[in-house]
């Protein structure tokens, strides 16, 4: 059964909980009802521990997501209490997607740009084609791109080529962002969702205990010293220790069979 609404759908396939932006008549720009959707989403996901990855990807063949929706700013952004409720919805939203504890994938054809990127950036992993391109245009548009967005861009590809996406505005290939590490893989359209469903089921296979800890652990290295919560690590590593995956991962090694880890 699908979740969410008719342009963002949630839908689980096996160990795999899919986030389809569904708006591919507008490059899967992300519209009010589509940010109100994706907590639910990513909630259900989280809950169900039949879903181990999560698959974020674009309608269609032209984009991945190409940010907000601007055609809908007139009825969803009129006025200030409009422009509250709206960037509430983001706001939440983008927590969503970079909090879940689950590991996602961003699965990437063609245009990924601006706000498409930051939903890019919110990914754990990003498999694109070799057809991709990706940019922030910001300069381009005379916005401001907050502290929030910039350093989740350094995260990944570092200050100096942070700074040339943003000061240039211009279009990277996938053959450049796969350099800089802006993507983890390039491929051709046809080997996309093969490749994707190949990861998905790598990481599926492996003690989720295990993967959500290194997922814990990679956040707070990512946070100011300060402000690490490394208590959440040592819990999460502990309860790793004391699961029965653990035992099922050494007995299947003596064994020298696969193991069957259930994520307790």
């Amino acid at each position: 059964m699908d979740l969410g609404v008719e342009k963002l759908i949630g839908r689980k396939e096996g160990p795999i909980g899919w986030m389809i932006f569904n708006n591919p008549e507008r490059r899967n720009a992300v519209s009010l009802d589509m940010w109100r959707a994706i907590p639910d989403v990513l909630g259900a996901f989280e809950a169900d521990p039949e879903v181990r990855v999560v698959v974020f990807v674009g309608a269609g063949d032209r984009a991945f997501v190409s940010g907000a929706d601007i055609s809908q700013f007139e009825a969803e952004r009129s006025d200030a209490s409009a422009e509250a409720r709206y960037s509430s919805a983001s706001a939440a939203a983008n927590v969503a997607m970079a909090g879940i504890s689950k590991p996602t994938i961003a699965m990437i054809r063609g245009y990924c740009i601006g706000g498409g990127l930051a939903v890019a950036l919110t990914c754990d992993l990003r498999i694109c084609t070799d057809d991709s391109r990706f940019a922030i245009p910001a300069a381009r548009l005379g916005l401001g791109y907050g502290f929030a967005g910039v350093r989740a861009l350094i995260d990944v590809v570092g200050p100096s080529i942070a700074k040339e996406i943003l000061f240039t505005a211009r279009q990277f290939s996938a053959d450049e962002a796969l350099r800089i590490g802006l993507v983890n893989r390039v491929t051709s359209r046809e080997q996309l969702e093969p490749l994707v469903r190949e990861y998905a089921a790598m990481i599926g296979a492996n003690a989720p205990l295990t993967v959500r800890a290194a997922k814990i652990a990679a956040r707070e290295v990512l946070r100011d010293p300060d402000r690490r919560r490394l208590a959440d690590v040592e819990a999460a590593v502990a309860a790793c220790f004391d699961s029965a995956d653990f035992k099922e991962g050494r007995t299947a090694f003596m064994q020298k069979r696969t193991p069957a880890f259930r994520g307790v």
